[in-house]
């Protein structure tokens, strides 16, 4: 059986693609990165029991702390408060960690081409509200050709984003066929207990949840 290393964040995206990945046969590995995020240990309490039920052949923690030393983001500056969702945002959201993704993918290279993996899943998405840079098609194009470059001349590794055209609640249809346990997902940017219900990211997984007709099963402070 082919090895996949799947990015788990511990989110909805990044969980689904996992469950897509072995759906389609392969082997897991999962790799979890931590980056001085807000809600980091939440985050990881999650990719860990999404591990352990999928299963995963293995699991791999890296911790990458210097991107909240960088800054440049709400995301891993406590110092900054982090905005409620606005559908009249034009301008690309402070939520943004700079080139993080490009962080995560050649990390996620470097552990796929240790282990022999064929494929590295990435649950990116372009469609909804945040516009982040790092997650349109044409950057994850432009990673495939650094993994061919980049590598071994033995070496071939896929990267997939499967959702990246996908709206989150058309992920959500394909994860609830799959099976995916959405209550050991998360998704709020704020908090570590209950989800805040008004950041970005609260604000489009209970839109996704409302507008394909199941419960969501967290509880929020407050849903607008």
């Amino acid at each position: 059986m082919t090895k996949a290393v799947c990015l788990m964040s511990g989110g909805m995206d990044s969980t689904t693609a996992a469950y897509l990945a072995r759906e389609q046969g392969y082997e897991i590995v999962g790799l979890h990165v931590t980056y001085g995020q807000r809600t980091e240990g939440k985050e990881k309490q999650c990719a860990r029991t999404i591990a352990r039920l999928l299963p995963a052949r293995e699991f791999l923690e890296v911790d990458i702390g210097y991107l909240r030393i960088l800054g440049g983001s709400t995301l891993t500056d406590q110092q900054r408060v982090i905005a409620d969702y606005d559908p009249q945002r034009e301008e690309l959201p402070d939520t943004y960690v700079p080139f993080r993704n490009a962080n995560l993918l050649s990390i996620a290279t470097s552990a796929a081409e240790a282990k022999g993996a064929e494929a590295i899943f990435i649950g990116a998405q372009a469609h909804d509200y945040s516009g982040y840079p790092d997650c349109r098609p044409a950057f994850l194009e432009a990673f495939q050709e650094v993994i061919n470059r980049g590598t071994r001349d033995t070496t071939s590794i896929t990267l997939h984003a499967p959702f990246v055209h996908m709206t989150k609640a058309g992920i959500l249809k394909i994860g609830i066929g799959l099976g995916v346990p959405y209550e050991h997902t998360w998704s709020c940017y704020r908090n570590e207990g209950l989800a805040c219900g008004r950041c970005g990211s609260c604000h489009f997984r209970t839109e996704a949840f409302r507008e394909i007709g199941v419960r969501d099963p967290l509880s929020y402070e407050e849903i607008p």
